[in-house]
């Protein structure tokens, strides 16, 4: 009787796992729209290849590698491991498992879970430097982010091993439960670095100190990209509770799904609200970043505030995503989607008030470990950025950026009917 309570649990639990690692692996379209809705119609074909590809090469670059440097050698090491381990040994295996705890699953599935993580990190990324980056450059640093600069991370974190031999950060009192730090701080971080070796658009920042407007080609594909991303949330930090089959694991995934929602739905509103404020209209991109802001904001700890608390601290990040957002602009710091403002500011941010519901989690923790993160993450993506502006160059030709990368990088239009280069060989 119990071997069969035992095996339940475990079919429960690994299917659980699965669901939730597909649903994180949906907000890979949910980038890939939203990017593509936020860059101009030029540069459409380039930002997929980039998001389309990145999420390979993660795949690729934590079996191989990543996995056993975030978990010190773990149950999956460069693909070897076949399949899974016997049920009847599996609940050994997984307490072994510092993510997974003592909960009860497929080695696989932690494996999968985990990489569409890696996955969502690099894609913070693509969309900061969008519209003026080589793709080959972008996708060189993808190898090194996802292979190694993040499993490090993950390491000191999830993982609990000492930061360089100096410090643990769980002993600090640090906690992130789905990666508002671990995750999206640390892609902003990435790609804060190579914003500032890349440099503004053409066109952004003019010689009279004004900030010229750069809208999207597509916002309906911009709002479906943010409702996916939304949708794919619940998978992130649903997934994060790490098992379902019991009544305390299914109380608790239920509270992270509604903390999750009604965190996103605070965050919009406020957006809206200030963007209304500060611009006299609605603005759909703002209120599109607000409604991101309160998920990357809600992610460090959804569990344990009630839902109207996470809701507030959704508002929060939104009203903080508005004003970053403006304050890069104002700095001469070019990010076309805002992905620096929203996965970097507001991850720091989520980090930040988990003490407030979490009496287990410190403030000065919190501070180490983004500081921890920031630092890591930011010093090793500057370096490897520099290198390859430095060896194959990182920013495409200006003739290239005015005709549009996609078809410098990749030959081809998103929307060829409409855009001049389509033009001109449909005359020729």
């Amino acid at each position: 009787m119990e071997n069969n309570i035992f095996e339940l649990q475990y079919a429960i639990d690994t299917f659980y796992f699965l669901i939730c690692g597909a649903l994180v692996m949906w907000m890979a379209a949910g980038f890939s729209m939203l990017e593509g809705g936020l860059v101009r119609a030029k540069n459409t074909t380039e930002i997929l290849t980039k998001n389309i590809a990145l999420y390979s090469i993660s795949c690729i670059m934590y079996m191989v590698c990543g996995y056993m440097i975030m978990y010190d050698g773990g149950l999956f090491l460069a693909g070897i491991a076949g399949g899974d381990t016997l049920v009847q040994d599996a609940l050994a295996a997984s307490t072994e498992n510092g993510f997974g705890g003592d909960s009860v699953y497929a080695d696989a599935s932690d494996f999968f879970f985990q990489v569409v993580f890696v996955a969502t990190a690099m894609s913070v990324v693509s969309g900061a430097v969008a519209e003026r980056m080589k793709l080959w450059a972008f996708l060189a640093f993808a190898v090194v982010m996802t292979g190694f600069i993040y499993p490090m991370e993950g390491s000191w974190t999830w993982n609990g091993d000492a930061v360089f031999g100096l410090y643990t950060l769980g002993d600090l009192g640090f906690s992130d439960f789905a990666g508002s730090g671990i995750v999206h701080m640390a892609g902003a971080s990435a790609a804060l670095a190579g914003v500032l070796l890349l440099g503004p658009r053409k066109g952004k920042f003019r010689a009279d100190g004004s900030i010229g407007a750069i809208p999207g080609a597509n916002l309906p594909l911009a709002a479906l990209g943010t409702l996916i991303l939304w949708m794919g949330w619940f998978g992130f930090n649903g997934g994060s509770v790490l098992k379902l089959g019991d009544i305390a694991s299914a109380n608790s995934v239920a509270m992270v799904f509604l903390n999750t929602n009604t965190a996103a739905a605070g965050g919009l509103v406020a957006a809206l609200l200030l963007a209304r404020a500060m611009f006299g209209k609605g603005d759909l991109t703002m209120a599109l970043n607000g409604a991101l802001a309160g998920l990357v904001v809600i992610t460090a700890e959804p569990s344990t505030p009630t839902p109207l608390v996470a809701t507030l601290f959704g508002a929060a990040g939104g009203i903080l995503v508005v004003l970053s957002i403006v304050f890069f602009d104002k700095i001469k710091i070019d990010d076309p989607v805002g992905a620096i403002s929203v996965h970097g500011v507001c991850g720091l941010l989520g980090l930040m008030v988990v003490p407030i519901t979490n009496s287990e989690v410190s403030f000065s923790g919190q501070a180490i470990g983004a500081l921890t993160i920031f630092a890591w993450v930011f010093v090793t993506s500057l370096i490897v950025w520099g290198l390859l502006k430095v060896v194959f160059g990182i920013r495409v030709s200006e003739e290239e950026e005015v005709e549009g990368v996609d078809l410098g990088e990749c030959g081809m239009e998103a929307y060829p009917e409409f855009t001049s280069g389509g033009s001109r060989r449909s005359m020729s």
